[in-house]
């Protein structure tokens, strides 16, 4: 046997061992409008399968799903796999006008695709309008067949789902602000797995249970799936020992409380060392603006000891004790959580850096049109909100996704001139001059060399006010080499870098009034768009997408797109 064919022959042992235990997994998905009860009032709630939360989906690492989406709601829909790398299936992304037309009501979808690598928890939401207040779920990926995690193994797992609901139809929320011009309104209420707990109206014989025994290791897979707040998560009187993030392992730590911005996942381990009784899990908000008004209310649910059950106790279970979370605008406590985040083994980072990129982030006013009446701009001063990256404030096409006339070589659709710096140097988090205030709005796309290793300074502005921005990036995991607040300075600020055993995440909350720098190797072809994960912001333009192109051969060329892909 030649040296090839021997090289050829033990790739393919290699390959079929690795796939010999893969699965397809099959699920069907209908987006309809169910009637749900919160806070005393019924609504008419689009959910997935009548179920809310919708469904959990359990796979392992190399599994592959096909997930037939059907609309039977009033709403155009799609649906994103949050975190999913999606190599070379770019079509199944979900974006909207991104990586795909709406899947318009009585429309259906199919979406394809292989998980390959990731390990952890991931989640799936609607990306179209405002639905994912209400269409989300978890999607779990176990070890493959014959592997385990690499910590003890948890005697059960729970998810926790933390959501934000609005007493009124989150669709017409968006729609409202998008007419006046003013930031939308703030929810209700928070949720765990849907409820909002005990501390509302009308919601405590609902209140989510985490059921715990005396000497177990439980897992608890925290999802922020709110649509706008990053939020604290506690257990009163029970430490938390943080084993991944957004489906990466990572070096174990200890820690009292979570924050998480919306997009991001947490996994962490929690003992029964405590006296068997009932304790409250809670979540508010962290608020890192200051002088906005926000939901300031407190989500609970219920950590039971089996023995302190109402089974147990014959129904005279005793009060839960609560915790005491951090207050509203505790940055110092989010910078030192996130600064305990390390991967687990160590890292592959980039070093030679093809393309050095800084994107400044923040939000933006635009002066009041001429044609306009005073009740459409109701922002401050009469004017408009907006958003935009490096004073571009991304635009959607609206007739074609981009996915496909980048495939279709559909011209004017979008421009390939994103800026790769500020087009204005300025003093980001300073006092600023209000010629800063007003971005160019445009569908601009940065072009990648297929396999580049990329830089990105993310660089959150006090233009109209400072903020902790979840940016997230779609169709790649990226490692979080430093973080810092004020302005990112190259000379001094490199020292800080970590290219031993940065964390890797899906989703980055760039400090309020400060910086993050992450890496990549652009190996994914396709459009992947790259945005704030407070929906809010993403309707006022604060995204932009890069375009990656193919490589070489089939396997660093995008698929072609599915038969079923919906049109515009």
């Amino acid at each position: 046997m030649g040296i090839f064919n021997k090289f050829s022959f033990i790739f393919l042992v290699l390959f079929l061992a690795l796939s010999a235990n893969a699965e397809v997994q099959r699920h069907r998905f209908v987006i309809q409008a169910t009637k749900v009860k919160r806070l005393c009032k019924t609504h008419n709630t689009i959910t997935v399968n009548g179920m809310f939360p919708g469904p959990t989906l359990e796979i392992k690492n190399g599994d592959t799903l096909e997930v037939q989406v059907v609309n039977k709601a009033r709403y155009n829909v799609t649906i994103h796999w949050h975190g999913v790398r999606q190599m070379r299936t770019g079509w199944a992304d979900g974006p909207e006008f991104v990586t795909q037309c709406p899947i318009r009501p009585g429309g259906s979808y199919t979406y394809r695709f292989t998980v390959q690598g990731q390990e952890g928890t991931l989640w799936w939401h609607a990306h179209s309008s405002w639905l994912r207040a209400t269409v989300y779920g978890a999607l779990i990926i176990r070890p493959r067949e014959g592997k385990s995690y690499p910590f003890p193994k948890p005697k059960r797992e729970t998810p926790i789902l933390l959501g934000e609901w609005w007493d009124t139809n989150p669709i017409d929320v968006v729609r409202e602000a998008t007419r006046t011009g003013a930031a939308p309104n703030a929810s209700d209420a928070y949720t765990i797995n849907a409820q909002p707990g005990d501390l509302y109206k009308c919601s405590s014989k609902e209140t989510t249970i985490a059921p715990i025994d005396s000497g177990e290791t439980n897992l608890l897979r925290v999802i922020n799936a709110a649509l706008n707040q990053p939020l604290f998560f506690k257990v009163a009187n029970h430490k938390l020992t943080v084993v991944g993030a957004d489906a990466s392992y990572t070096k174990p730590f200890t820690t009292s409380v979570l924050m998480l911005g919306p997009g991001q996942t947490t996994d962490v381990l929690i003992r029964g060392d405590q006296p068997p009784s009932r304790y409250y899990m809670a979540a508010r908000a962290y608020q890192s603006v200051q002088n906005a008004p926000f939901d300031n209310t407190t989500t609970t649910a219920i950590l039971e000891y089996k023995s302190a059950s109402c089974a147990a106790k014959k129904c005279n279970a005793p009060t839960p004790i609560m915790p005491s979370l951090p207050a509203y605008n505790d940055t110092n406590t989010v910078t030192a959580f996130s600064q305990s985040f390390r991967s687990r083994e160590k890292a592959e980072v980039p070093t030679d850096i093809d393309e050095s990129l800084f994107f400044t982030i923040g939000l933006g006013l635009n002066n009041c049109p001429p044609n306009f009446r005073k009740r459409r701009c109701q922002g401050p001063n009469g004017t408009r909100f907006t958003a935009s990256m490096n004073n571009v404030s991304f635009v959607l096409p609206r007739n074609f996704s981009l996915l496909q006339a980048h495939q279709q070589g559909i011209p004017g659709v979008f421009t390939t001139d994103f800026p790769a710096n500020p087009p204005l140097k300025f003093d980001y988090t300073g006092n600023l001059s209000r010629s800063l205030f007003q971005p160019v709005p445009g569908t601009k796309l940065y072009k990648l060399k297929y396999g580049s290793r990329v830089q990105i300074v993310l660089q959150d502005t006090s233009i109209v006010t400072p903020e902790n921005h979840p940016i997230h990036l779609h169709g790649y995991d990226f490692y979080i080499i430093a973080q810092g607040f004020g302005n990112f300075d190259s000379k001094k600020d490199t020292s800080k870098f970590n290219l031993v055993d940065p964390p890797m995440r899906n989703t980055v909350g760039v400090p309020v009034n400060g910086w993050a720098v992450i890496r990549f190797v652009a190996d994914n072809p396709g459009v992947w768009i790259m945005h704030c994960h407070l929906d809010v912001h993403i309707n006022w333009g604060l995204a932009m997408a890069f375009l990656v192109e193919n490589g070489v051969g089939e396997l660093q060329t995008i698929q072609p797109p599915p038969p079923d892909l919906p049109m515009c």
